[in-house]
C-alpha cells in the first residue's frame, strides 16, 4: 500500500509529518503485557497483535513520523496537526503509534516527578476508546485518535473520576470568567474538565476528590502555569435535564458545580448515551431513567445541547 499517497489528501499533515524530526520507532517484541496494561480490550488483542506494522513498510514509516509528531510537541500546548482518519490502514493502526509513543510519555512524566500509577491512569485511555468504539459502533477499532494525543503528549492527566487538561481560556468563556471578577480572561491558563465513560457513576464524592486532587496535581508538576479557572463542555451541562432527573442525581449535583455559559451542538449527547443504538431516535431504548428523560424530550419535539461551564480553580 502506498501510504504517502493516502496522505496527499492531508497536504498539512504530510508536510508535517515528512519535516518531524525524532526517535526511530520501537515496538515492543511481546506487546502483550503493554497492550493489558493500556486495557485493551481482550477480544481485540488478536487483531491488534496481527496488524502489527513490518519494519521497513509504509505503515511504518507514518508509524514512526506520528510518534514523532508527538514527541516533538511533548508538554506543548500548541499540538501538531491532529492524527487523520485513515480506514484503509485498518481499525487499529494508530494503537501501535500510541504502544510506540509509551516510552517518550513515561519519560516526560518522570522528569515532571508525576507519580508511575498516574501516567498508567493516564495512558489506559487507550484502552477505554477501544471499549468506546465497540460501544458506539458494535465492532472493533479506536475511537477518536486525536483525543488520546493529548495524553500522549503530557498534556491531559487522569486523576481519579474525572480527566483534565491543561488548556488556556477561549475569548468567550475568558469574558465571561473576567466579567464574574475572577483574575483570568481570553488567553489565560485553564484546565478542561472531561468524564470518561466506563468508570462508574459521576458520585459527588469521586468527583470531589478528583477536584482535590487535580488542584495538587498541577500546582506541583507545573508551577510556571498559574490556573485560576476550569472549564467543561458536554451534554451533561444541559440545564433541561433538571425537567426530567430529580434533584438528588449524579448529574445535576455535578451542574451544579459550574457557572453555565452558552449552548453548543448537543454534545454527541445520543453517541455517548445509546451508543450503537443511537441511529433512530423515534426507536431509542428507555432501559434507564437518563435514556427516558432524553428519548421522551426528543419524542417530545425538544432539542438537547452541550453547554460550557467553569468554576474556580
Amino acid at each position: 500500500m502506498d501510504v504517502k499517497a493516502l496522505l496527499h489528501a492531508h497536504p498539512e499533515w504530510l508536510a508535517h509529518l515528512e519535516s518531524a524530526d525524532g526517535p526511530d520507532l520501537v515496538l515492543p517484541a511481546d506487546p502483550v503485557p503493554e497492550l493489558l496494561r493500556l486495557t485493551v480490550p481482550h477480544e481485540d488483542l488478536g487483531a491488534v497483535l496481527a496488524t502489527r506494522p513490518e519494519p521497513g513498510s509504509g505503515q511504518w514509516w507514518l508509524a514512526e513520523r506520528c510518534v514523532r509528531s508527538l514527541v516533538s510537541t511533548m508538554g506543548s500546548l500548541d499540538g501538531p496537526p491532529f492524527f487523520q482518519p485513515l480506514p484503509e490502514l485498518g481499525p487499529y493502526f494508530y494503537v501501535h503509534v500510541f504502544l510506540g509513543a509509551v516510552p517518550h510519555t513515561l519519560a516526560y512524566h518522570r522528569e515532571l516527578g508525576i507519580a508511575p500509577e498516574v501516567s498508567w491512569a493516564t495512558l489506559a485511555d487507550l484502552g477505554r476508546c477501544m471499549a468506546v468504539h465497540r460501544k458506539r459502533y458494535g465492532h472493533g477499532g479506536l475511537h477518536a485518535p486525536f483525543w488520546l494525543m493529548l495524553h500522549a503528549r503530557g498534556v491531559l492527566y487522569a486523576l481519579g473520576r474525572l480527566q483534565f487538561n491543561r488548556d488556556t481560556l477561549s475569548a468567550s468563556v475568558g469574558e465571561a470568567v473576567r466579567a464574574a471578577g475572577m483574575p483570568a480572561g481570553p488567553g489565560s491558563p485553564a484546565l478542561g474538565v472531561h468524564i470518561p465513560d466506563f468508570l462508574g457513576p459521576l458520585a459527588p464524592a469521586a468527583c470531589d476528590a478528583s477536584f482535590a486532587l487535580a488542584r495538587e496535581f498541577f500546582p506541583r508538576h507545573f508551577p510556571g502555569e498559574q490556573v485560576r479557572v476550569m472549564t467543561c463542555g458536554s451534554w451533561l451541562l444541559d440545564d433541561q435535564l433538571g425537567a426530567y432527573l430529580p434533584d438528588d442525581s449524579n448529574i445535576l449535583a455535578f451542574q451544579r458545580r459550574f457557572h453555565l455559559l452558552e449552548r453548543f451542538g448537543d454534545g454527541d449527547m445520543l453517541g455517548f448515551v445509546y451508543g450503537e443504538h443511537a441511529g433512530d431516535p423515534a426507536a431509542l431504548p428507555r432501559r434507564t431513567r437518563l435514556e427516558r428523560a432524553i428519548a421522551d424530550h426528543l419524542a417530545a419535539g425538544g432539542t438537547w445541547y452541550g453547554r460550557l461551564g467553569w468554576l474556580p480553580f
